[in-house]
């Protein structure tokens, strides 16, 4: 996991049309970066949908939305229809900004440990500083927490 005062690593990956998007095509803007474990399912989608709902406060703050995962670009297509996802969605099936941000982490479910992406959000500052880091965020409330935060009231 990355620290607050630190900068944020650089990546390019795939969008959900295939196109290349790097952190500092958002130079300039704070950057709301949640990682998630994958598209379509209960928790992801409840989180997804909840930065949709506040996307237009996000842009009022200027700061832009990127959610990752090792999802496919396509899934990330049909996951953005889907539900009116209005933000970058970007995959990483190599891992290079999951592991790069420390969020590949062992996880144990119903018993079994296996390793997989830790849900967790980072807020960048315009200059790409790590500003906040929200560990093992709640799906429901991640997006409200990222605003107040961003609005300057406390968590």
């Amino acid at each position: 996991m990355l620290n607050v005062g630190e900068k944020a690593p650089e990546f390019t990956l795939a969008d959900r049309n295939g196109q290349p998007v790097s952190l500092s095509d958002f130079a300039g803007k704070r950057v709301v970066l949640y990682f998630y474990p994958r598209d379509n399912t209960p928790g992801c989608t409840r989180q997804a949908c909840a930065f949709a709902r506040l996307y237009e406060e996000f842009q009022a703050l200027n700061a832009v939305v990127v959610g990752i995962s090792k999802d496919s670009a396509a899934s990330h297509d049909r996951f953005a229809q889907k539900y009116g996802l209005p933000f970058v969605l970007l995959s990483d099936p190599e891992l290079l900004a999951i592991q790069a941000y420390g969020v590949w982490q062992e996880k144990k479910l119903y018993g079994k440990t296996s390793m997989g992406v830790v849900r967790t959000t980072y807020l960048l500052d315009e200059q790409g500083i790590i500003q906040k880091v929200m560990p093992k965020v709640k799906p429901d409330q991640n997006a409200g927490e990222v605003l107040a935060f961003l609005k300057g009231e406390s968590l």
